[in-house]
């Protein structure tokens, strides 16, 4: 029951879960809490900053990981199934928050609960099971060993299906440090381990029922005009080279990035990729057999199940791969063939690892191989050259399950290039937290490289595909996207959007237009949220997020990327052309301009009584 006053769009309650000693409860929220944080990343980050003290390893039980809707979830907004998922986790030992769309989120909140939080570690692995305004834990020992694709098949054997199941793969369960949570058919939480981080406390799942309540809106009259003006706002949005997104999918972008310079070629190694083609959305589409397979509400031309039709690997199924994950198998690894592509794309996601990660590995084993530094012998008999699918495919599989070889390369690009040594430091694509960058070739995107290392959430913060600057008064960055004070400039006065958006409970793709998300919050709360405000409260999850990773060790000296990932491009259009030079005063402008003490990164005590958050200086 929704406790009375509870602004729309609300439950109004949270699961707490407490794996140790087997313990379920509800935890009550009140409008202050509600509209402050909203939910998602919001909440994730205040609960994640009052109850993860200093001294909590990824791994402790004392840590906690997350599970949160918001106010937007389960209603008519399309894509409003998202969840975001909290933790502290392993490649950074910092905070991480990432987001997966499907169904969980509406389902959890129709089941009654605008999320979870769960700690402590199970004895013996088990599942949660959200339904009917409760929850129960599960025997999950009979899913040992399951990718995730047949986790979710043997669950909804088990209780119907009529629920939406995400859970981890070997990769979770032996700790992968970039082990992810995949669920409802490939939708995938893949940034920061937090598949890992479930794996230590021995849960292998989480499930919701579609429950049997409603979406509370405050008015749906309004909220109703507002969706269908979003959708027509949604159908404009296309790529430089006018290929809709809605018609092609992510995949759109791999032929509009490759023309900038900015996919990534054999880690990094070059810019030029002439199999380009056969990797668009528009050439999957065209030549594989597909099949429809939307989120909760949404009417985009997106998800899909596909099937390969010709090559080696005729007659593989699995789903069509977004953009990042294609582009990690095939560019950025040299493999030249779409089938096999789909092939290790979907082995990647039953394994439960995320491809960004898998991509960045596996291009650097393939060079140090090819330079000598890794042999036959090192890898376990494999013949790592640029693009062998089959070889890639069996790194994997033993990355995931920490054996031979794999139980090096499942500590992620960073700690395998320091463990190799020599001249592999100067190959690893990564940040020197340990984060992992998105999928492309950030050396000719700055702002997109800026943010991933000055990042509070283990992937990119402020920025989101091809920020709309002009949303929040901004002028384009035109020529002066190598300039390191406009460019940092521009990054901080767009902070805040991301991260309101990521605490909605909502697909980003769907919600294209700020100020017609922002309408459909107060439609569906009641509230009269203005563009200042949907700032504030995104800016309140960046600067508690950055609160708790100082805590657990955060320097400003690990906001850096790697050799490779700041170095100048050896060909195409940003060939000759780093970042580097300029490091440090891209650091300290975007500290001064965050509101940040320039020398160490930390917020100051005026940012953070601006945001609500004076109490917590000490």
């Amino acid at each position: 029951m929704i406790p009375q006053g509870t602004a729309g769009g609300y439950t109004g309650k949270i699961l707490r879960v407490s794996l140790t000693d087997q313990r379920i409860s509800d935890e009550h929220l009140d409008n202050t809490t509600l509209r402050d944080y909203l939910g998602g990343t919001g909440l994730g980050a205040k609960y994640l900053y009052d109850e993860v003290m200093l001294g909590v390893d990824w791994a402790d039980p004392a840590n906690r990981v997350m599970f949160f809707s918001g106010p937007l979830g389960g209603t008519r907004v399309g894509g409003s199934g998202t969840i975001a998922v909290v933790t502290k986790g392993p490649m950074t030992n910092l905070s991480i928050a990432t987001q997966a769309n499907g169904f969980f989120g509406a389902f959890m909140k129709l089941s009654g609960y605008d999320g979870m939080v769960v700690k402590g570690a199970a004895s013996k692995w088990s599942f949660i099971y959200i339904h009917d305004g409760t929850a129960e834990l599960r025997d999950a020992s009979h899913l040992v060993g399951k990718g995730t694709w047949e986790t979710e098949d043997a669950i909804k054997q088990e209780l119907g299906k009529n629920c939406s199941v995400f859970s981890i793969g070997p990769g979770g369960e032996n700790l992968v440090r970039f082990a992810c949570l995949v669920g409802d058919r490939g939708h995938v939480a893949s940034k920061g381990g937090a598949g890992a981080v479930m794996g230590a406390k021995k849960l292998k799942a989480i499930v919701a029922a579609r429950g049997k309540g409603k979406a509370l809106v405050r008015d749906e009259a309004r909220l109703k005009k507002v969706v269908e003006a979003l959708w027509e706002d949604n159908k404009l949005n296309t790529l430089g080279d006018g290929k809709a997104f809605s018609k092609w999918g992510t995949g759109a972008w791999y032929q509009f990035l490759a023309d900038w310079g900015q996919l990534p070629v054999k880690n990094y190694t070059t810019t030029i990729f002439p199999e380009v083609a056969r990797f668009t959305g528009e050439w999957l589409r065209t030549h594989f057999e597909t099949k429809l397979q939307p989120c909760w509400a949404c009417r985009f031309n997106h998800c899909h199940l596909m099937k390969v039709t010709e090559g080696p690997y005729t007659g593989f199924g699995g789903e069509e791969p977004d953009y990042e994950p294609t582009a990690a198998m095939s560019s950025a690894i040299g493999q030249t063939d779409p089938g096999a592509c789909i092939m290790l794309a979907n082995l990647v996601d039953n394994l439960g690892i995320d491809a960004n990660e898998a991509g960045w590995l596996v291009g650097l084993v393939m060079e140090c191989y090819e330079k000598g530094l890794l042999s036959k012998d090192n890898l376990d008999g494999l013949e790592m050259n640029w693009g062998n699918a089959e070889a890639t495919a069996e790194l994997l599989k033993r990355t995931a399950k920490r054996k031979g070889i794999g139980d090096l390369l499942a500590e992620g690009t960073k700690r395998v290039a320091e463990h190799i040594g020599g001249e592999a430091l100067t190959m690893g694509v990564y940040t020197l937290k340990g984060g992992t960058p998105r999928g492309s070739d950030h050396r000719g995107k700055w702002y997109e490289l800026i943010d991933t290392c000055v990042s509070n959430t283990s992937t990119t913060e402020s920025t989101a595909r091809h920020p709309q600057w002009e949303q929040v008064g901004l002028p384009p960055l035109g020529i002066d996207e190598y300039d390191p004070i406009t460019v940092t400039n521009q990054l901080a006065k767009f902070n805040g959007r991301r991260q309101f958006d990521d605490s909605l409970g909502v697909c980003g793709f769907c919600i294209n237009s700020f100020q017609l998300t922002i309408d459909a919050l107060n439609a569906i709360t009641g509230w009269d949220f203005d563009i200042s405000e949907a700032m504030q409260q995104g800016l309140r999850a960046v600067n508690l997020l950055r609160l708790f990773s100082f805590r657990h060790g955060l320097t400003k000296e690990m906001e850096a990327p790697s050799i490779r990932l700041g170095s100048a491009p050896a060909d195409g259009p940003h060939k000759g052309i780093s970042v580097m030079p300029h490091w440090d005063t891209i650091r300290r402008n975007y500290y001064q301009q965050m509101g940040w003490d320039p020398d160490t990164g930390k917020p100051l005590l005026g940012t953070l009584q601006k945001l609500g958050l004076g109490h917590l200086v000490e």
